[in-house]
């Protein structure tokens, strides 16, 4: 059973033996605990008498870089694995790229060495979450100007660990996170001392359970004319037990590209039964080959199964 915690509701002191604190924007990459920087920016926040994060615009009156509370820092043009849904299977980890901006006051020193920020994704509610995605490396930042980094980074996904269900297969939000220790202990911090950045409603990302399509031929040979039998299998992941289960009730295309051609024409259109199997007839008249194709839905990506070749004596 997977047993990631959420961080969304810290507001007390928290247990940080195990954070690392590199320069999230160091030159040659960083790595630590985003879920715990993230806490830590909440029990800030908390501690500053706040309860919800920004939404775009700055604080009308944003702390000055050497006084605690919440900084003069925002995060724009967040884009998550390239606007495409992250596909996530049954077993190993899926890491997608993160870009975003982050503008800020001249003196606030995102490339300090007690500096972290990142971004995150979210379901649920901003105050009660139903579940999180951070990254496994904080992100690489690049100077542009004296208020301005471009940042690079990544959502990582271990299914064992990171998803919680099948429930999980939908539209996640995103927002930014960022805390300036600015010499606190990070094991025992008095977060009442600290810096610190949140913004939701940055953007959106689809998670999607990773699907497979199978086709099978009951000859590989026939002469002119004659029916042929076509069986597949449709799956995708089950996030609740960690296996591809079958995909039922769904239209899948049966389709032909004749030898010498590249385009695959659709020959009909099955549903799958209650198992995710297929299973259909059609008359051969060509050398070719034969496939079945899955268009994909909302909560599963697209799936096409390899020609299988069959030739006409």
């Amino acid at each position: 059973m997977r047993t990631r915690a959420t961080v969304a509701t810290v507001t007390g002191a928290l247990a940080l033996s195990a954070l690392v604190l590199p320069s999230a924007a160091q030159a040659d990459g960083a790595h630590g605990s985003a879920g715990s920087a993230a806490a830590v920016a909440r029990a800030a926040q908390s501690a500053a008498g706040q309860s919800a994060a920004k939404t775009g615009a700055r604080s009308a009156a944003p702390a000055a870089a050497s006084e605690p509370g919440e900084m003069d820092l925002t995060f724009s043009k967040l884009v998550v694995n390239g606007g495409k849904p992250i596909v996530v299977g049954t077993t190993y980890t899926k890491r997608v790229a993160t870009t975003f901006t982050v503008t800020h006051a001249a003196d606030v020193n995102i490339f300090a060495s007690d500096f972290l920020l990142d971004i995150n994704l979210y379901r649920g509610s901003y105050e009660s979450p139903s579940n999180e995605l951070y990254s496994d490396d904080f992100p690489v930042c690049k100077k542009v100007s004296t208020k301005v980094a471009t940042c690079k980074g990544n959502i990582s996904v271990t299914p064992e660990y990171d998803l919680l269900g099948n429930a999980d297969a939908t539209k996640w939000k995103a927002m930014g996170f960022a805390v300036d220790y600015r010499g606190e202990d990070p094991e025992n911090p008095d977060f009442s001392k600290m810096g610190f950045a949140l913004q939701d409603k940055l953007g959106n990302a689809t998670v999607q359970r990773a699907s497979k399509q199978s086709v099978k031929t009951s000859a590989k040979s026939v002469k002119k004319g004659k029916t042929l039998t076509f069986t597949g299998w449709l799956s995708r992941a089950n996030f609740d037990d960690l296996k591809y289960h079958g995909y039922t009730a769904q239209p899948v295309k049966l389709q032909f590209r004749k030898k010498g051609s590249s385009t695959y024409t659709t020959v009909k259109t099955v549903k799958t039964n209650n198992k995710g199997d297929l299973k259909t007839t059609a008359k051969v008249s060509a050398n070719g080959y034969w496939r079945y194709s899955f268009a994909g839905t909302s909560t599963t990506p697209a799936a096409t199964a390899t020609g299988s070749y069959v030739s006409v004596k």
